[in-house]
């Protein structure tokens, strides 16, 4: 299984349905809580990831993919292609 990263922040529901989302379906992933120094670690996501405009939160990145926030793992979750982008 691909390593699975999310950036959150402790205030960010989108975060939280993300992070329930990879537990409920067993998916072990690294949680970076960017909270502290919050416009700088954003800036740098963006700098890192090509992300034009405002870095938004979660970040969710997939086998060092960046696959976007968590409208998108849901989506892929209710496709079927979620088990596909974890595979190695």
């Amino acid at each position: 299984m691909k390593d699975v990263v999310i950036y959150t922040v402790d205030y960010c529901p989108y975060c939280k349905k993300a992070e329930m989302l990879l537990k409920s379906l067993d998916i072990p992933f690294k949680k970076i809580d960017i909270t502290q120094n919050e416009d700088e670690h954003r800036q740098k996501l963006g700098e890192y990831y090509g992300i034009q405009g405002r870095v938004t939160v979660p970040q969710i990145i997939i086998g060092g993919k960046r696959i976007g926030g968590f409208d998108v793992l849901e989506k892929f979750h209710n496709s079927g292609e979620l088990e596909k982008l974890l595979e190695n």
